[in-house]
């Protein structure tokens, strides 16, 4: 597995090479999800250990949620470590990098993970409820699939 912070950094410097700005805090949070997501469906593993919660506007780290304030996972990332991630993040930007913060958000509550970390939680509360892996890894499927089927359709 990945060290969180390299990926973080990874996400945040590449945004700001390909966008000429710098990445808020949602749409890195969001982005991240979708790596690890996107690490289900490629390796069948988690790209990182830690836990996203369940918050009102989509999945959140905590890790990042405190960094973020003071940039303390921005460092150089070594190039085996580019290399390592660079298919998975390549269908992470293709995808979802363009999306505004408010649209990945609503992506994100469309995920059975976040429902399922959200049960009896009301409407614009935020809660400590962590998403369960094995959810992350059934949206994963579920994508797989819908890929699978695209492409049996000659549709990508």
């Amino acid at each position: 597995m990945e060290n969180l912070m390299n990926v973080a950094s990874y996400v945040y410097n590449r945004y700001f090479e390909t966008k000429g700005e710098r990445i808020d805090e949602m749409k890195l949070h969001k982005l991240l999800y979708f790596a690890q997501r996107e690490s289900l469906i490629q390796t069948n593993k988690p790209l990182f250990a830690e836990t996203f919660y369940g918050w009102k506007f989509g999945p959140i780290l905590k890790e990042i949620r405190n960094a973020y304030k003071d940039n303390t996972f921005l460092h150089e990332i070594e190039e085996a470590v580019v290399c390592r991630i660079k298919s998975i993040m390549d269908k992470v930007f293709e995808e979802y990098a363009d999306k505004d913060s408010w649209s990945l958000s609503r992506l994100t509550h469309g995920e059975l993970a976040w429902k399922n970390s959200r049960k009896g939680i009301p409407d614009g509360a935020n809660s400590d409820n962590p998403m369960d892996i094995n959810d992350i890894a059934k949206d994963a499927e579920r994508v797989r699939l819908r890929r699978a089927g695209l492409a049996k359709l000659g549709l990508i």
